[in-house]
């Protein structure tokens, strides 16, 4: 039987699979309401500002919970031209530096979100009423994914895993 630490990251590839797998839905969520939007708008001559704060959402949800599968295949956005020009002993030095930076924003990422959370928790989105709980909660999960995908890569980097550690399937 495996360990529980060799499980670990096919189920941390497994949430991030599902996190993408909301976000996609979320992306048609979004295209659906702004559809729907314009026709109200165009045909029927009125508004449906609902739907502007349920699409906001749905795009926070799409951006927060990409973030860890993007992470995890190593194909967020990054600037590599110095980095794949140096040599091999300074290379590794920037990937854990980097790797432990990431690891530092996600942890600082999610306690200044919950110090926010502290005062907002208790108001509500002005059209639908989403309580702000629900509302940030894509960004709460896509940063803590994100973090959990960050620490396997700086384990990975500092034991000199070229492959980088990645949690995706």
């Amino acid at each position: 039987m495996p360990s529980p630490l060799a499980l670990a990251p096919r189920a941390l590839a497994a949430l991030c699979r599902y996190a993408e797998i909301v976000a996609i839905w979320a992306l048609i969520g979004i295209t659906t309401l702004i559809m729907a939007q314009v026709l109200a708008r165009e045909v029927f001559a009125l508004g449906l500002p609902w739907a502007d704060e349920l699409a906001r959402y749905l795009g926070l949800c799409v951006i927060f919970l990409v973030v860890p599968i993007l992470l995890a295949n190593d194909e967020h956005v990054k600037v590599d031209m110095f980095l794949n020009m140096m040599p091999d002993a300074p290379k590794r030095i920037v990937r854990i530096a980097n790797e432990l930076l990431t690891v530092a924003f996600g942890a600082l990422f999610l306690y200044a979100g919950w110090l926010f959370m502290q005062r907002a928790w208790k108001f509500s989105t002005p059209t639908i009423g989403m309580p702000n709980l629900i509302y940030y909660l894509p960004a709460m999960i896509g940063m803590t994914l994100m973090l959990l995908v960050a620490v396997q890569r700086a384990i990975a980097a500092l034991k000199g895993d070229a492959a980088g550690g990645s949690a995706a399937p």
